[in-house]
């Protein structure tokens, strides 16, 4: 299972991820990619998301199931804890966004 959410990007790619994926909510992608389609979707989403945002969720065989790739909003950062991937709220000063 794979899952993608994107914020604030130009529709074109919106569509994009719409050929691949069922989009079950306004932004919120889901469904089952090989490997290379995956790699393929995110080089795409990496190069066009502009000043938008996008997270990608994939399973993986970890101690938590999935992996996390982020681009974007810098106030969360994905941090590795000992092997875990858990989620920072990072403070961003005003107009830094």
């Amino acid at each position: 299972m794979t899952v993608i959410v994107l914020s604030r990007v130009p529709p074109g790619l919106r569509g994009d991820l719409a050929k691949w994926l069922l989009e079950v909510r306004p932004g919120v992608y889901v469904g089952r990619l090989t490997a290379a389609v995956r790699v393929r979707l995110w080089d795409r989403i990496t190069k066009y998301v502009k000043k938008g945002d996008a997270t990608l969720v994939y399973m993986v065989a970890n101690e938590q199931g999935y992996q996390i790739l982020t681009i974007g909003d810098p106030s969360y950062r994905v941090r590795d804890f000992e092997g875990l991937q858990l989620i920072e709220r990072v403070q961003v000063p005003d107009g830094d966004t």
